[in-house]
């Protein structure tokens, strides 16, 4: 699963390397420790243009009557998308692009858990595909809230977890967000493991916490440099 991601790159530098159109999270700040139930940049089409808004991470379908749900909904796996209640509608219309630079993971040892930080080789984003929706108890109570897909780990990195976060390259950001003009059964094949390096190295159990959040979270535990390992 993911069930933590940093975005640490400033604002203009994300809009440069996504080419986005409109930028509307007006509150954004750079975070070395995004946890469920938070804000953060969401990439979605609409019309031609790649905008940016403000979503919540875990997914509340539109049908629910608790928003509490969300929590428990912040991943999805690709393998049964289609299977799901809450996925299966959003595949044609509510794509959507998790704009991250890194994630965490947590690989299960002798003497308990170890967090991993994994992020890309020459630290540029990795986009994660995503579904949202809009989710409306009142006219004063409406959420935009975003799973993030999953699925099966590269193999450099299996002995972290055995899932990781769907990491699109740039051609295909344009086919899973555009969903008027790219058909769902074609998106859908671009939800497999991240074909790119990915680097990746042990990090302290500060960023355990969600109230954690500056770049001790990422910070290497190893007292050498991390090995290239790719």
């Amino acid at each position: 699963m993911c069930g933590r991601k940093t975005l640490t790159r400033d604002m203009k530098s994300i809009i440069e390397e996504l080419a986005i159109d409109e930028w509307y999270h007006n509150n954004f700040h750079p975070s070395y420790n995004i946890a469920p139930t938070q804000k953060s940049p969401i990439l979605i089409g609409h019309g031609k243009s790649r905008i940016v808004k403000p979503m919540k991470w875990g997914l509340i379908p539109s049908w629910s009557k608790d928003e509490s749900i969300g929590s428990k909904m912040i991943n999805a796996r690709s393998e049964t998308l289609t299977e799901k209640p809450s996925f299966q509608n959003l595949i044609n219309q509510n794509r959507c692009i998790v704009i991250t630079d890194g994630y965490f993971e947590w690989k299960r040892e002798n003497n308990g858990v170890k967090p991993y930080y994994i992020y890309h080789l020459e630290n540029k984003l990795l986009p994660m595909a995503g579904l949202w929706t809009t989710w409306e108890l009142s006219t004063n109570k409406i959420i935009h809230s975003y799973t993030v897909i999953t699925t099966l780990p590269q193999k450099e990195i299996r002995h972290i977890h055995n899932r990781m976060p769907v990491i699109l390259n740039s051609m295909e950001i344009d086919e899973w967000i555009f969903c008027n003009t790219t058909p769902s059964s074609q998106a859908i094949t671009n939800l497999v493991p991240y074909s790119r390096p990915l680097t990746f190295t042990p990090v302290s159990s500060f960023v355990n916490s969600p109230n954690n959040n500056t770049i001790d979270c990422i910070r290497s535990t190893k007292s050498l440099p991390t090995l290239d390992l790719f």
